[in-house]
């Protein structure tokens, strides 16, 4: 035999059409104007933009959000209008009714296009009118859907402090007080025994509180304490960033931020596999553990804890097959997730890949796929939707988690279909939440089995198979 033969094999990276299929990024406001409690986020674009966030987050108009469009009409775009003082307006205003501790300006693909410096502009309205100015590019043209968090995350790394004195660090780590509240000075005391010496390790990513405060817990019982995360729940509580501390990511999408982390405030970023299922999980702790010179403690009877109690959702998913169209950056976690499970997953495509940041990530995929005697997947980067559909047409997979666009096409062809967006927004970090992720994926499978039970799949086939 030969060695080719008995290397294992290496995944296949393929390149498409070198375009974006994705939601707008400027989405991510939706998840950080609700997470960064004292911001306002002005997004600078035209009244598409404007109707996009309204029908992509039309549910909270009732809520007070703290966002709105900054629509440049045809006077600002011909430049006949003067920029500076035009935002400064609505600046104002914004401070006038909200006063906010940071406004967040979201630039848009016309901003791009007609070449706005906000850059240049922010600073000098900052000195102006007393309230920080973070400026984040979330236009769809350089940016898939959920790295529009990256982008105001990379640019918010900047405004961390970078000292701070010994008295004030639990006020600045809103983690800290909360693990803290209604406990007595002296149990604290004892408590902060409990963590090992280590170099501060900060976390960055925006997750639920629920979430972080699990993810926190979980280290905290491997003697590791967080010393704050980016985005915290307000802009005044950002975590302090140091040269030579630590820096762990919880999302994929996040590869701008972590080389901000690295080359301009000089921490040294953790490469581990993403918190997402329980393997995911487990490889996060230990790597964080590794890195810290902590020997980990009873993380494979906690894994194993939380297989055990998915038994109710196995047995629905062993054995399908599921197909990753790609909007959302989340995809290589979650089919390394859904392989552990026992499904096949027959192609992941995915809108943008970097190979560095998610490394840890691509390594325990192929792990996984060689313990479960699962085929390797390929990986399609910028996928060409219409040949997607022509590959779905010819596979046939039990499953397909696609962006909204092409659901309900796929849904008329008699292919099961779940929103990838539905993912961005649950709750699926940590131990406690791999239920989450498998109550999305089995839900049109559930359906489906109903519908059988009820004798609709053959009224469904022959209404396929007459158009």
């Amino acid at each position: 035999m030969s060695l080719a033969q008995t290397e294992p094999q290496a995944l296949n990276f393929e390149c498409e059409t070198g375009n974006y299929h994705t939601f707008c990024p400027i989405s991510c406001v939706a998840w950080l104007y609700q997470k960064i409690e004292d911001s306002f986020f002005l997004v600078i674009g035209t009244k598409t933009c404007g109707y996009f966030l309204q029908n992509a987050m039309g549910v909270m108009i009732f809520a007070e959000p703290r966002y709105a469009m900054a629509e440049l009409e045809e006077g600002d775009i011909s430049a006949q209008l003067n920029d500076y003082n035009e935002l400064k307006r609505l600046c104002d205003q914004i401070k006038r009714d909200r006063n906010p501790s940071v406004i967040v300006w979201i630039g848009t693909c016309t901003t791009e296009i007609i070449k706005m410096d906000l850059e240049g502009l922010a600073p000098k309205l900052e000195a102006e009118i007393g309230i920080p100015i973070v400026v984040a590019r979330a236009n769809g043209l350089d940016y898939a859907f959920t790295q529009g968090e990256d982008t105001v995350l990379a640019a918010m790394a900047d405004r961390c402090p970078r000292k701070v004195v010994a008295s004030e660090e639990e006020e600045r780590n809103p983690i800290q007080k909360l693990l803290n509240f209604g406990k007595k000075k002296e149990d604290i005391s004892g408590e902060t025994e409990e963590y090992k010496n280590h170099t501060p390790l900060v976390l960055f990513g925006s997750l639920p509180d629920p979430v972080v405060t699990q993810l926190t817990l979980e280290l905290k019982k491997q003697g590791v304490k967080v010393s704050g995360w980016l985005p915290a729940k307000r802009y005044t509580e950002l975590p302090v960033l140091e040269e030579g501390y630590y820096v762990a990511g919880v999302n994929p999408f996040l590869s701008r931020t972590a080389t901000t982390l690295m080359r301009r405030r000089k921490c040294k970023l953790i490469g581990a596999p993403f918190p997402i299922g329980p393997d995911g999980t487990r490889a996060w702790v230990e790597k964080i553990c590794t890195v810290l010179g902590i020997e980990p403690q009873g993380l494979e009877e906690r894994e194993a804890q939380i297989w055990q109690n998915l038994e109710d959702y196995l047995p629905l998913v062993r054995g399908k097959s599921v197909f990753f169209m790609g909007d959302n950056l989340l995809e290589i976690s979650l089919a390394r997730f859904l392989i552990r499970c026992g499904m096949t997953v027959q192609e992941i495509g995915i809108p943008y890949m970097d190979k560095r940041y998610q490394a840890a990530e691509l390594e325990l995929l192929t792990k996984t796929c060689h313990e479960m005697n699962s085929p390797l997947p390929k990986i399609i980067e910028k996928p060409d939707n219409y040949n997607q559909l022509q590959r779905i047409n010819e596979l046939r997979p039990d499953l397909v988690i696609t962006g909204m666009a092409h659901a309900n096409p796929l849904e008329a062809r008699g292919i099961s279909t779940k929103w990838s967006v539905e993912f961005t927004f649950a709750q699926m970090h940590g131990f406690g939440n791999a239920r989450d992720i498998l109550e999305l994926v089995t839900r049109p499978l559930r359906r489906n089995q109903a519908l059988e039970d009820l004798g609709w799949q053959n009224l469904v086939a022959e209404s396929v198979s007459t158009h």
